[in-house]
């Protein structure tokens, strides 16, 4: 008989609660890999600090405008309360109001760096310019009026403030306080005029008289309101809504504009009628009556010239019949003789050129062009070679319009910042009509460089009617997916919705290509003639025929397969592509030029699913790109398809479950079962696509928001309907449908069996290649130099695969190492099995050396393959450093691959994860990029929740995570990139990208490489209007304000009306604002502010304590005579109103019977309560 030894037992129980226990930490080494410690790391959680540096674009759904014509400053309201400020090119700020409401108006202090904004909420606020990040000084909140319009006149401290009641108070702009002066409509209008005017639409002062204010109502009425006897000397009177005034330079008239389409001009001193009446775009009867009524006209300018005629220049008053969207509009004029006029329309600025023969409009510096088409995509690049933004620029350059104005940008105010980065920046956006747009970023600035149109490719059809039956997107069929940009080989490869990729070189001479080369791919796997695992071994698939021609020759599109037979419309549709390349010749510019185009084509009646991976290499010549059905690798060199299979044949031939599905190779129906789970894939596709619709169906939707979603019962259908459901979703990208549907996969995957790093599952027979292929999709891809078997010493081309399911896989590449040997002979492909499975889909993978350093991407220098033979440069393949042979050590390689969940880091050859972290557990990961930091390298991740996160490599340490944006818009999680060197950007509205940072380096130099608005500048005096002028009252006449509206004349206005909120810019954030050439003197006047600011308080408190002291004296006297004499007696009228009175006072006069006194103490009592 065995004996019991109980200390094995215990030993074997120490062995499984250690082995758990260290597979269960998080970035911790595994066990047997100690010597990994040893591996230096020199980021710290001190490098990284998460900030925003600077937003691009335009304005989204701005509102108001305001200009100061001396710093030459353009502020642009938005309707979610941004504030966006406008200096010369490369200056440029953005600020957010905290309430988020609509900015309805801006007055700009001229030349005083300050301004006013009032919101729809009723709220005023003064913005203090003189700083870089501009700050709020003081708000007024106004409780129990509606504010509809304000004015601040030139050079002057009191602002005009119109209500929705019709009257006019007046705010002290520099303590942001009330006057007692108000404005009540009910004396500025008719006292016979039996109804309300409305609100008041337009304020503004004579520009003759500052003592004279017009007041325009919204019904009609105008009235000249006289400010010192505070009266109205004249009211005018139309029977239409007012909707803008404007003067007359020398102050003698006036010209309104109407909601009928009408101008009227008044002359000041005739009341009675208008001088003139005009419809701009009306048509005039013949027989004499009206005209016939227009559009309203929202804006009117009238300006002078000192020599020609004056400008009137309005906005909208166009006829009913002609298509037109509302615009605001000003006029920047210099002692009216006015140079420009800035047009602010729904989704651009447009300012013209006035001075100039034919009215030519200025070119654009900023970067307001970024929505002309909708983005899809978007990609960052840090730290780009040198040479190439010097190379795009001088290709962008040659496609610019010749039509602008030759005079400068006329906003040029503000100064660049004097910090800067010391590397470059590019970002490439992709966009709805097949665009793609090279951007300079570097230093805080963005500017376009290059512009790519891909649609040139393809044929356009001109109308619905002429469109191809193949297309399976109804809107925008050209618009980009995603993309892939080699920097170093200026390689470019774009897919697009239609199911196409477009491999681009570039090249800076001209060409004409006769025949686009054009390379079909049959992508969708066909289970019934699947090859069968065994005896395959290492051997690459049978690559697919038909669709995947192996020569270039025999898929150019000389015989379209449009025009075959199996286009019929009793037939399924078969080998055909999507879209219809272009037939005739191709002109192509220098700049990026077509090398080849591969399609995806139908397959039995079914469209090809969009891709939703894609990567280049240029030093291998191929291209890589996935779908929901598989994988393909192109031969982009000698244009050639070398794989072709579906994601479970990658699992074939190391997988001793797969079943070789048995059935005839004749023509057949799909049984019920795979007909159920690809109608539940395509239902989950046209689930997603609907719920992001908004963001992409046109670009109304997109700026405005418009929402439209199907029906339950159209979220599921065969695969044969997904082109008909998916023509009305125009610009849907698979890399956002294969991130939600590994959002419903991984829920559903839950509550079954849970997956850990072993591929030793056992597949039973509900879960076979038929389920993996209607649930895996490829999602990422990475070529590289890798060490795949411990029996190979040295690193060959391989293709690591990532898919939706968690699992990353491995294809060998055998690539001719010589460049004639590249051309000749072909490269072999072998698939390798996969190698780890993580929780959640591969969003990213890379590679590093030994020591913990980022190896990059091998590439292929660039060449121009168009320059001539003798300046032609011979391609050459940049060699990798080859790594220490297994010999010397055994794991001389790292893979990184991070998920949806989490990240792990593999010792290569031998496979062996060596450190594993959980990024998240309650959401998921959207993006994943490894980054390259000054101090070393780091895995930068934005969750679903929000939270930006960076981990070590290869230790994966947290070293960062912060809470920054949570996830409102679909929008956001389609945009958001990182790139080298701690930057990152999204798109945070359909026409504005931010752009962020998280070094602490470039945090700390952010204030010195932002450029400043406010430069100290004198104010120019007003010219001379010569001598008779002014003998004669022809000048213009001055007001003192402060003897009208100060608390002394006007007193104190209701506490109740408006309630006064501090701002967090006062005092302190002036001290920002002393830098520059001025800091000294800045500094000094600042503490003078101070200084005077609290011997003025001291001095308030004084005379305080001193009004309270002589009102005690006086009480006191007071309530001595009032003993003296009580009530009793003959008493003058002086006595009575001198006399403090009581409750008990009142009820004894009230029961006297002397008429008199009745009326006079009623009259106090009446007095006092109003001061009250």
């Amino acid at each position: 008989m065995k004996k019991f030894n109980i200390r094995k037992v215990l030993d074997g129980l120490t062995a499984v609660s250690s082995s758990s226990s260290s597979s269960t930490s998080a970035a911790s080494p595994q066990s047997g890999n100690r010597e990994n410690e040893l591996i230096p790391e020199s980021l710290q959680s001190e490098h990284f600090q998460l900030c925003k540096t600077v937003r691009h674009g335009f304005p989204h759904q701005p509102s108001s405008m305001a200009f100061d014509p001396v710093q030459k400053i353009l502020a642009i309201g938005s309707e979610n309360g941004a504030l966006r400020l406008f200096g010369q090119a490369g200056v440029e700020c953005y600020c957010q109001h905290e309430s988020g409401c609509a900015v309805i108006q801006l007055q700009f202090l001229v030349n005083e760096g300050a301004l006013v904004s009032a919101l729809a909420d009723d709220s005023v606020h003064l913005w203090n310019l003189r700083q870089k990040l501009p700050a709020v000084l003081h708000s007024l909140k106004f409780n129990r009026e509606r504010i509809t319009f304000c004015h601040l006149p030139f050079q002057s401290k009191w602002l005009y403030v119109g209500t929705q009641k019709g009257n006019i108070h007046i705010v002290n702009v520099e303590s942001f306080t009330l006057s007692g002066y108000v404005i009540m409509w009910n004396k500025a209008i008719e006292l016979s005029s039996k109804t309300h005017p409305g609100p008041v639409v337009h304020i503004s002062d004579n520009p003759m008289d500052e003592g004279k204010l017009l007041i325009g109502f919204e019904c009609g009425i105008v009235v000249l309101w006289d400010l010192k006897s505070k009266k109205a000397d004249y009211r005018y009177s139309y029977d239409e809504a007012i909707h803008s005034v404007a003067w007359h330079h020398e102050g003698k008239q006036f010209v309104c504009s109407h909601s009928d389409g009408t101008l009227t001009t008044w002359n000041i001193r005739v009341p009675a009628k208008p001088a003139q009446i005009i419809t701009p775009h009306g048509k005039q009867p013949k027989d004499g009556k009206k005209p016939e009524p227009c559009k309203p006209i929202l804006k009117v300018e009238y300006k002078t010239t000192r020599a020609g005629e004056p400008f009137m220049i309005l906005s909208g008053g166009l006829s009913f019949d002609t298509v037109s969207r509302r615009s605001c509009l000003t006029v920047m004029h210099d002692y009216q003789e006015p140079y420009a006029v800035v047009v602010l329309l729904k989704k651009d600025l447009v300012v013209i050129d006035l001075a100039q023969i034919g009215y030519p409009i200025f070119e654009n510096p900023y970067p307001l062009s970024i929505h002309e088409s909708p983005v899809t995509c978007c990609e960052y690049f840090a730290n780009c070679p040198a040479e190439v933004i010097p190379a795009l620029y001088s290709v962008g350059s040659r496609q610019k319009r010749q039509s602008f104005s030759k005079k400068e940008w006329p906003i040029s105010g503000g100064n660049w910042g004097q910090g800067t980065l010391s590397f470059s920046e590019i970002i490439i956006t992709g966009h709805a009509d097949g665009s793609i747009k090279f951007w300079d970023a570097s230093a805080l600035m963005l500017q376009v460089l290059y512009k790519l149109k891909t649609a040139k490719v393809f044929d356009k059809p001109r109308s619905k009617e002429e469109r191809s039956s193949t297309e399976i997107v109804d809107e925008d069929p050209f618009a980009i997916q995603m993309l892939y940009w080699c920097p170093e080989s200026r390689v470019l490869c774009v897919a697009g919705v239609s199911a196409h990729v477009i491999i681009y070189r570039f090249s800076k001479q001209e060409v004409t290509t006769e025949v686009v080369q054009l390379l079909e791919v049959r992508m969708q796997c066909d289970l019934n003639e699947v090859e069968s695992p065994e005896g395959a071994g290492d051997q690459a698939p049978a690559v697919s025929p038909a669709g995947g021609a192996s020569s270039p020759q025999s898929s150019l599109p000389q015989s379209h397969p449009s025009t075959s037979s199996n286009n019929s419309c009793d037939g399924l549709r078969d080998n055909l592509p999507c879209l219809k390349v272009r037939s005739s010749p191709l002109k192509q510019f220098p700049g990026c030029q077509v090398e080849l185009l591969i399609q995806l084509v139908w397959v039995s009646g079914e469209p090809p699913l969009q891709i939703t991976s894609l990567m280049l290499n240029s030093a291998y010549g191929l291209v890589a790109f996935g779908n929901g059905y598989g994988l393909a690798v192109v031969d982009y060199i000698q244009k050639t398809l070398l794989l072709n299979v579906s994601t479970a044949e990658l699992y074939a031939s190391t997988d001793p479950h797969f079943k070789q599905p048995r059935s005839p190779k004749k023509a057949r129906q799909p049984s019920a079962d795979t007909l159920h789970k690809k109608s539940c894939m395509s239902g989950l596709s046209n689930f997603y696509c609907e719920s992001v619709k908004k963001l992409r169906s046109s670009y109304h939707s997109l700026c405005d928001g418009n929402d439209s979603s199907g029906t339950p019962e159209e979220k599921c259908k065969s695969p044969t309907s997904v082109r008909s459901k998916s023509k009305k979703l125009s610009k849907t990208l698979a890399n956002d449908f294969a991130k939600i549907s590994r959002k419903f996969i991984m829920i559903a995957d839950q509550k079954d069996d849970v997956r850990d790093n072993s591929f030793s599952r056992s597949r039973s027979s509900s879960v076979t290649s038929i389920d993996r292929e209607s649930r895996e999709i490829i999602s990422s891809f990475f070529f590289c130099d890798s060490l795949l078997k411990k029996s190979e010493p040295l690193a060959v081309p391989s293709l690591w695969v990532g898919t939706s399911l968690g699992s990353m896989l491995t294809i060998s590449l055998t690539v001719p190492s010589t460049p004639e040997q590249r051309m000749q002979q072909p490269v072999s492909v072998s698939t390798c099995g996969p190698v780890v499975r993580l929780k959640g889909g591969i969003l990213r993978m890379a590679q590093l050396d030994s020591s913990g350093t980022l190896l990059p991407q091998v590439y292929e220098p660039w060449y121009d393959p168009n320059a001539p033979e003798e300046e032609r440069d011979p391609p050459r393949r940049r060699k990798p450093i080859s790594p220490p042979s297994s010999q010397e050590n055994q794991d001389c390689q790292y893979a990184v691959i991070c998920s949806e969940k989490q990240a792990k880091v593999l010792a290569l050859p031998s496979q062996s994860c060596i450190y594993e972290h959980n990024i998240t557990e309650t959401s998921f990961v959207l993006r994943a990029d490894v980054v390259t930091m000054t101090a070393g390298v780091a895995i930068a991740c934005f969750c679903a929740n929000g939270h930006i996160m960076t981990l070590s490599l290869p230790s994966l340490r947290p070293l960062l995570d912060v809470n920054y944006l949570p996830l409102t818009d679909m929008r956001i999680a389609r945009t958001f990139c990182f790139s080298n060197q701690g930057q990152a950007l999204y798109l945070t509205s359909p026409t504005e990208i931010q752009r962020i940072t998280y070094s602490q380096e470039t945090c700390d130099n952010l204030q010195e490489m932002l450029g400043e608005l406010f430069t100290p500048v004198e104010t120019p005096e007003a010219p001379n209007r010569g001598f008779f002028k002014g003998l004669f009252g022809g000048g213009a006449q001055s007001l003192d304000r402060e003897d009208l509206f100060g608390e002394v004349a006007a007193g104190r206005a209701s506490r109740s009306l408006a309630q006064h909120i501090q701002g967090p810019g006062g005092m302190e954030g002036m001290k920002g604002a002393a830098s520059g050439v001025v800091g000294e003197l800045a500094r000094a006047r600042i503490a003078l502010d101070e200084r005077g600011q609290k011997l003025g308080e001291l001095e308030e408190r004084t005379a305080a304590m001193m009004a309270s002291a002589d009102s005690f004296s006086k009480q006191a006297h007071d309530g001595s005579l009032n003993h003296k004499n009580f009530f009793f007696g003959e008493r003058s009228l002086k006595s009575v109103y001198l006399t403090t009175f009581t409750f008990e006072d009142f009820e004894l006069m009230l029961n006297k019977k002397d008429r008199f006194e009745m009326v006079v103490v009623s009259c106090f009592v009446k007095e006092q309560f109003t001061s009250i």
